[in-house]
Formats: C-alpha cells, structure tokens, sequence
C-alpha cells in the first residue's frame, strides 16, 4: 500500500507554527480534508485486505454511517439519515448545552466501526494515533476533546450494533457454491476456475429497500445453441465485439475493470493484483465531487455516506438476481460453440452474469451523486490513477456510469442486455434510496 499520501497531506494541510518553535504547536486541522483522508486510510486497508466487492460495500456504508450521524450536530436541524433506514435505534444525542467537536466525533464513530469491519488495523491505528494526537492538542478544553471522544463512541457502537444483525456473520462460511453443469447455468470459469462468491449475500437486510428483490428485474433471454436466438445472438455480439476493440474501447474496459483482485499469470507462475473496488472507485468520484465544490464538513459526510448506501443496497439487489438466476458467462460458451482457448480482455469474475453488478452499483450510485451535485457535473475521474495509472474526464455522473456499464461488453464478460438491464436496475435502485429518505437530508 502507498502510505506517502496520507503522510504527506495527512490531516494538517493549514499548518501555521514558526519554524524551530519549541512551545506546543499551533496546528490548524482542516475539518474536511480529515473526513477526506478517513475515507482514503479506509481504502488502502480494503484494498490491502482484498474484501469481495459487496463486502467492501457494506464496509463502506456503516462506516459512512457513523461519520455523518456524528457530524450532523455540526449545524442545528440535520435529520438523522439511519433513524428513516431498517433496523437502527434511535442515535444519540450531543447535550445541547455543552461544546463538542464533531468532526473528532465523525472520526472516531467512523473508526470505532471500522474496527470491527476489517481486519488490518495496525496502519489504520497508527493515522488514528496522529489524528486524535493532533486534536488533543489544538482543543484546549480536555473536556471538550474527551465529550466528543465519548459521542463519537457511543455512535460508532450504536451503529455496530445494527450492522452486527445484518445477517453477515450467517453468510460468512457456508459451502463452495460451483454452479452447475445444466446448458445455460453459470459454472467456475477459466484460467482458474474460482467457486461463486457471496452467493449467500441476498439474505443480507437491506438498509432501506424493502427486500433484496423489491425491483426484481424480467428473466435474461432463454439459453439456446440456436444461432439465430436471442441468446446466441448476443453471445456472438461479445465475441465480435471482443476481437475488434479499439484502442478507446480497450481503455475504458480496463478503466472502469476495478477488479480487487486480478490472478495474473506468467508461464508456471501465478501472482495477485491488487486494485480499488468497484464501490472504492465510486467512493472516489464522492470524493472528487466533494473537494471540486469545496464542499464542507456536513456536505462532504452525506455525500460519502449517500454514495455508500446506494452502492450497499444496489449489490443486495443485484447478487439476489446473479444467483437466482446462476445465468452462464460468456466466456464458457464462446469456449465450446465459437472458439476453443478464447479469453476475454478482462479477467471474468468469480459469479453469475446476469444482471451486470458493475451496471447496478454505478448506476445507483450516480443517481444519488447527480441528485446532491446536479445532472452536468464535470470531473475528471482520478479515483484509479495512484492503482493503474489511468484517469478519465466526464461531463455527468450518468456519462461515467453509462461507460462503467459498457465497458463490461467491451472486457468481454457480460453480454449487451445484461449491463442495459444492470444500469435500469440500478437508477430504480437509487430513486427508491432518495424517495426514502427525507427531502432535508439531501439539501445543502
């Protein structure tokens, strides 16, 4: 993992003490870039543990979470976002007639849940450590510091508490789900033949969607060796599509692949890639969104913890409809009825095809963005360029999503119908989650 980022900007980007002072030091924290980088140290540890892309969701939005129902007091009258959401008790509350800093308060509800989220904590402690060192010193009441301390604790709990009845520890060991060998059924795919994962990850409780199927999306086109089906129409289409890429489809297929982990292979060796997410990917552009309209503390929380839920609810609904449903990849068949040894520009994930997980997430994902940042958002996405070294500009978060989709069919691992029916799913997906919650959540 790359630690020069947060070594560098880290939290302190307004430092004002003479140079060879000796007394305690005058550090001006940036309220905002801390939420920033909370969510930065958050990816590299997701990142370097290589958590399935639903779980990596589900990290984010808990964490997220925490971090807005904390800092929301910053300013009189912000609604709870979890108390309209499925299974959450009522947060607390900051007593009213004392002083707190509740961007410390995010950032240790943020931490107190990342905690028990992730598994490598030693460099996530170690940020903690100068973050909470660094405010200690600037807030001069150790009250002050110790009241926010203790909110932030006790928010961070409150929303473990919910996420510990979210029926993950119940989805965690269960057998290999391998597929089956029925025509038209997803099996393991080539070169290493990896069992479906988070096959079991619709039984999770959804955070405001209804069921993990409220949306349910129409059956993909029936399987059929017919050459002038549907299906094997469009199966013919990646396979096209696949051989005559140009260099621009190329790069957005490797551009929006966001594999976490890429099995690379080299004669007799085999080693591991490791990248962002597709959920991390998104977090990112949050991130690109918040810093371009400089927006502040409140702003930049809602819009990470937003970004989250959409991409937490689009992967229930979108895992519920891959195995339900346990539809082929093409890589299978174009192997046995187009050509033998073919392999497509991406590496194939380890479930099933139908709908795109990619097209759901991203779609979901852009509706909530455009609804806090307006329909003609212009960015450049540099989410992946400390990852691969790539960096795309975009007019819409719809433009990006749109893209995200196809690049799908470009990489050769889903078909044209499957990332059309993905990104439909998605934008329902993401309409519900703003329906939901109150009009005043999302203002600012």
């Amino acid at each position: 993992m790359k630690r020069t980022y947060w070594l560098t900007v880290l939290l302190f980007t307004g430092i004002m003490c003479d140079i060879g002072c000796k007394q305690k030091s005058n550090l001006a924290i940036n309220n905002v870039e801390v939420l920033h980088q909370n969510q930065d140290q958050l990816t590299q540890v997701i990142i370097y543990d290589v958590f399935t892309p639903p779980v990596a969701g589900r990290i984010y939005a808990y964490t997220s979470l925490a971090s807005y129902e904390a800092i929301r007091f910053i300013t009189p009258g912000n609604p709870s976002l979890v108390e309209k959401m499925n299974g959450f008790e009522k947060m607390p509350q900051p007593d009213e007639n004392k002083k707190y800093n509740f961007t410390l308060a995010a950032s240790k509800a943020f931490f107190t849940v990342a905690h028990k989220v992730i598994f490598s904590l030693d460099s996530l402690k170690k940020y903690e450590t100068n973050l909470f060192d660094g405010y200690k010193e600037q807030i001069a009441n150790d009250s002050v510091y110790e009241r926010s301390i203790d909110f932030g604790t006790r928010v961070g709990e409150l929303i473990l508490k919910r996420a510990m009845a979210d029926n993950y520890v119940n989805s965690r060991g269960k057998p290999k789900y391998l597929g089956s060998s029925d025509p038209g059924k997803w099996r393991p795919t080539q070169p290493d033949y990896l069992d479906g994962i988070e096959w079991c990850w619709s039984s999770m409780k959804p955070l405001l969607l209804d069921s993990a199927s409220q949306f349910f999306p129409g059956p993909p086109p029936a399987y059929s060796t017919d050459t002038n089906s549907v299906y094997f129409k469009a199966l013919k289409e990646v396979y096209s599509i696949s051989n005559n890429l140009t260099d621009e489809q190329k790069s957005i297929a490797k551009f929006w692949d966001d594999n976490p982990f890429v099995i690379e292979h080299s004669g007799h060796m085999m080693f591991g890639n490791k990248k962002i997410t597709p959920g991390g990917h998104w977090m990112g552009i949050a991130s690109i969104a918040a810093r371009q309209t400089k927006a502040d503390e409140l702003k930049t929380a809602k819009t990470y913890a937003l970004t989250a839920v959409a991409l937490f609810e689009g992967f229930i609904a979108c895992w519920d409809v891959k195995y339900k449903w346990s539809y082929v990849r093409p890589v299978t068949l174009i192997n046995e009825y187009i050509e033998k040894g073919w392999s497509p520009l991406l590496q194939t994930p380890p479930f099933p095809e139908y709908t795109s997980g990619h097209s759901t997430i991203t779609a979901s994902a852009a509706t909530l963005l455009t609804k806090l940042y307006g329909d003609n958002f212009s960015y450049n996405d540099t989410s992946d360029l400390r990852y691969i070294g790539m960096q795309r500009k975009f007019n819409s978060f719809f433009q990006a999503s749109d893209e995200c989709s196809v690049s799908r069919l470009y990489g050769g691992i889903h078909y044209r119908f499957s990332v059309d029916t993905g990104a439909v799913y998605g934008r329902k997906v993401g309409n519900f989650i703003i329906e939901k919650l109150l009009k005043q959540a999302l203002r600012r």
